[in-house]
């Protein structure tokens, strides 16, 4: 969540703030330390809070440390009290002397002033202030405050019971002042989290995206001044962001490399040494360190006065630098020269480890050297073997600008692009490919290119874009090369379902029928049921039904599992639109574990989002949500702005229907914004949807009405929107018209869409649907063989929230007709169905119902835990209910053992649980 304070955005700071508003609000909570490295965000803490108390009436006062006046005495305080020495004249003679004499105000005649008086003073003057309204006093960089203040300060916090005033201190960690460490109340401010740090870059005014983005978030390492310094360095210079390591702005070198210059000579070679391997065993540094410049061999010695000032910790054998920014601000700051020595002495150091070999032989590199080209590219084969695509993408891209043959480089290029595919970066594979074409003329090599350039477009929201580089290659190819055809087809189908068009479609499946069988078929099963599924459902059930998607095929020389991953998702896709929802949970889950085990997680986001629309129309809604977190997450990383929107958008149907309307709103306008929706029908039908369920929610029939049939044209036979998405919205468009009045209009649509379907072959769900609409705006003698109809086949019990829907319509029918007691089972059904996923909104009144169909409810089950997690809490404590440990779980989701054990440590309590055996019984879904 991004939180507006004053004239900033504040992100992913929501618990510090609430406890920071808690203390402005409480009278008892009389002194609060925040503390917390450089660049956190202390400052802004305290001003958002300094405001919040100014908006409540109470009066501020503010001082701030400064490094310059720490040796001056009362410095600080004179700044805290300035505004008020007016109110001076009213204190004992005694302690006025004495405060305004620290001053030089007044004379005192007493040279040296009894500390105490002076304490006294202040704790009085303070309270003299207070008598007027509440009093917060803001300390910001108490660490750098001279000795006297700080003993006032400790004074007067210590004396504060009874009096309207707080006071709030922050300091760095480990320099906080003695009394406030030891006595205070401490909120300690931790780097952001990555999906923080991602809206964070996402509110700046040139947002990175791509590989741009992961960088700054992995050197950022969370900290929002150097999330936000770097972003605007990226902006500045958007090539040094795309390549190496990102410019430091001079604030940030300010604050990271500030002791490097007093470091002795020997000292800085050897930081440059790490800076230069990353991750650096100290033996390897000093292999590499054969001597220093003074001339002798390098010791550990050397190493001290690094670690004095802080820079690094040397644990274990392993060099780490206190924070990733200050290994750039080392790299950065050595000439260019001695960078290239360095990469040298580590290359000849590490000839068991041919991949770190190849990579620093490269660094060390000036123009072209085919034998360092072809040692990036082995290390690519073995990178992608393990499925680390964006390592093998940056090793063959790398590899491209050292091969000095230009067909060689250009087929390079291709597949680097091909690995930034899979790792899902679609702004990398852009550039890559637009690289081609200036350094080959080979047709196959060009249509490759064409081919990666059309998937960069098409998972984002240029669908039309992304099409013109796809439609020529399918044409060019179904003669000489059926396979890249239907591959370039089966690419096209995305962005022209996402357009909803249907010149686009049909083109593709006119182009299709030209392709012979293939040897793959997972191209043309996702081609029928994305162009058009509604006259292709049986055949495209047939290739659905007639393989074993999860078995391997043949894919290129190096055998990786590429090929089947790429099935696995184009199946699941395809399961999903034509209703096999069970079917599409099985492989898209499939296909995202695979992903998960990998080193590279940018192609998470797709099939995250696929996965989380058949998790919600299955009623899995918890886990629903937390793919959408992971979607969303991976997706801003990457730049895949389809699924940045949408995933946002199909969580606000979640917020809608558990009946957080306000928040599902606010998410559809921050989601959309800035998006031409007509030109992304998918996405303009789900937003319609999210608002209107929103409405539904409220009880506001005519908005949810407006927003329900605007996913249909307002022509005399009204057309779907979207030639797929529209026609599972059209029950809860008939729901709303009979309590609106508009059932008239409502059977316009009804009609056209029955004709429309009965030209093809629908799935159970969508049959349904139709049949609830029908029910609702039938004539009343004619309304329950519909509700029937609509319960008739029991796989419809795979879409629950939609079962339960009918039951309910079916049973308030029942209930008017005075037949309660068979209205009664269809109520009980519905309401547990509602109270599982958590649908306030309809289990209010699915309760209501029972009350009048003569049924005193129970007691209202308590709130379902699970609620109550972060999605991040959600997946350690399933992945620790299967029984790993917290290294292994810390490896499959990218945190350290000691953070997954904080999260488990707050898991326990939420779920009401002492131990990790419990969490497999807690555990639902």
């Amino acid at each position: 969540m991004t939180t507006p304070v004053g004239d900033e955005w504040i992100v992913g700071r929501e618990h510090e703030l609430a406890l920071l508003a808690g203390l402005v609000n409480d009278p008892t909570a009389h002194v609060l330390l925040v503390t917390g490295g450089p660049g956190l965000g202390k400052s802004v803490l305290l001003d958002a809070t300094a405001r919040l108390a100014a908006h409540a009436g109470a009066r501020v006062l503010r001082c701030r440390g400064c490094e310059g006046e720490s040796e001056l005495p009362f410095a600080g305080l004179h700044q805290l009290l300035r505004p008020v020495l007016h109110l001076a004249d009213g204190l004992p003679p005694r302690q006025r002397t004495a405060l305004l004499g620290v001053f030089g105000i007044e004379e005192s005649a007493d040279p040296d002033a009894d500390p105490l008086l002076i304490a006294l003073g202040t704790l009085t003057l303070l309270s003299d202030a207070a008598d007027e309204g509440p009093l917060l006093l803001v300390v910001d960089d108490a660490h750098w405050l001279d000795v006297g203040t700080l003993d006032v300060l400790a004074f007067v916090a210590r004396r504060l019971e009874g009096e309207p005033l707080t006071v709030l201190v922050a300091a760095r960690d480990g320099a906080a002042p003695a009394p406030f460490a030891r006595e205070a109340r401490t909120l300690p401010v931790e780097p952001l989290d990555p999906a923080a740090a991602g809206r964070l870059l996402d509110v700046q005014p040139r947002p990175p995206a791509g590989r741009a983005r992961s960088r700054i978030l992995e050197q950022a390492a969370g900290v929002p001044l150097a999330l936000v310094e770097l972003a605007r360095a990226a902006g500045h210079d958007p090539a040094a962001a795309q390549d190496g390591t990102l410019p430091l702005t001079d604030r940030l070198q300010a604050i990271f490399a500030a002791e490097l210059p007093g470091l002795p000579s020997p000292t800085r070679q050897l930081l440059l040494l790490a800076a230069a391997a990353e991750t650096a065993e100290l033996p390897v540094v000093l292999s590499a360190a054969a001597t220093t410049a003074a001339g002798r061999p390098a010791t550990p010695d050397d190493w001290l006065p690094a670690e004095h000032a802080g820079l690094v910790r040397i644990e274990d054998g392993h060099i780490r630098f206190r924070h990733p920014l200050i290994r750039s601000a080392v790299y950065q700051a050595a000439p260019y020269a001695e960078r290239h020595a360095a990469h040298r002495a580590l290359a000849d150091v590490l000839d068991a480890e041919p991949d770190r070999r190849a990579w620093h032989r490269a660094a060390a590199v000036s123009g072209v050297d085919e034998e360092a080209a072809g040692e990036l590219v082995d290390s690519a084969s073995r990178a992608q073997r393990r499925g680390g695509y964006a390592a093998a993408a940056t090793a063959l891209e790398r590899a491209a600008l050292l091969t000095p043959d230009p067909d060689r480089r250009a087929r390079r290029l291709v597949r680097a692009a091909t690995m930034a595919m899979y790792a899902g970066h679609p702004r990398w594979v852009g550039q890559i490919a637009s690289r081609v074409a200036a350094i080959t003329e080979d047709p196959d090599v060009l249509a490759e290119a064409s081919l990666r350039a059309g998937w960069a477009l098409a998972v984002t929201t240029q669908f039309e874009g992304s099409l013109g580089f796809l439609l020529p290659v399918a044409e060019a190819a179904v003669d000489v090369n059926p396979g890249l055809a239907l591959d370039a087809l089966g690419t096209a189908t995305t962005p022209a379902y996402n357009a909803g068009g249907s010149a686009h479609r049909e083109k593709i499946l006119r182009t299709a029928e030209r392709v012979p069988p293939q040897e793959d078929e997972s191209g043309r099963l996702w081609i029928l049921a994305g162009c058009d599924p509604l006259p292709h459902r049986a055949r495209a059930l047939e290739l659905l039904r007639s393989t074993t998607w999860t078995a391997p095929v043949a894919d290129g020389a190096d055998g990786s599992s590429d090929g089947r991953l790429s099935r696995l998702i184009v199946a699941g896709a395809a399961a999903w639109v034509l209703d096999e929802t069970a079917e599409a949970v099985r492989l898209l889950g499939a296909a995202l574990e695979h992903l998960r085990r990998s080193p590279t997680a940018g192609a998470n986001a797709t099939v995250a989002q696929a996965l989380a629309l058949a998790l919600y129309e299955n009623g899995s809604w918890t886990a629903c949500r937390e793919a959408l977190d992971e979607a969303y997450r991976t997706a801003a990383e990457a730049g895949l702005e389809n699924v940045a929107v949408g995933s946002p958008v199909l969580g606000a149907t979640l917020l809608a229907l558990r009946g957080d309307t306000e928040e599902a709103r606010a998410a559809v306008q921050r989601a959309v914004r800035g998006i031409d929706l007509p030109a992304c029908r998918s996405l303009q039908v789900r937003a319609h949807y999210a608002l209107g369920a929103a409405a539904l929610a409220e009880g506001d029939h005519a908005a949810a009405y407006d927003r329900f049939r605007a996913v249909y044209t307002q022509d005399p036979e009204p057309a779907p929107l979207h030639f797929h998405a529209s026609d599972y919205y059209l029950a809860d468009l008939a729901a709303a018209a009979v309590r609106t009045g508009r059932a008239a209009d409502a059977r316009l649509v009804l009609d056209a869409v029955r004709t429309r379907l009965a030209a093809g072959e629908v799935s159970v769900r969508l049959d349904a649907i139709v049949h609830r609409a029908n029910a609702l705006l039938a004539e009343p003698d004619d309304a329950e063989r519909h509700f029937l109809a609509a319960l008739a086949d029991p796989q419809g019990d795979q879409w629950p929230f939609e079962r339960a829907q009918v039951r309910l319509d079916y049973a308030e029918w029942l209930r008017r007709r005075r037949r309660s007691v068979e209205a009664r089972p269809l109520l009980a059904v519905a309401l547990d169905v509602f109270e599982r996923l958590g649908a306030r909104p309809w289990r209010e009144r699915a309760l209501a119902e029972l009350r009048a169909a003569g049924v005193t409810p129970g007691k209202a089950p308590a709130s379902d835990a699970l609620t109550e997690l972060t999605p991040q809490q959600l997946q350690i404590a399933r992945l620790a209910a299967t029984g790993l440990t917290n290294r292994e779980i810390g490896e499959r989701i990218f945190l350290s053992p000691r953070t997954v054990g904080f999260h488990l440590y707050r898991v326990f309590p939420k779920l009401g649980i002492t131990a990790r055996a419990q969490l497999r019984d807690v555990l639902g879904e």
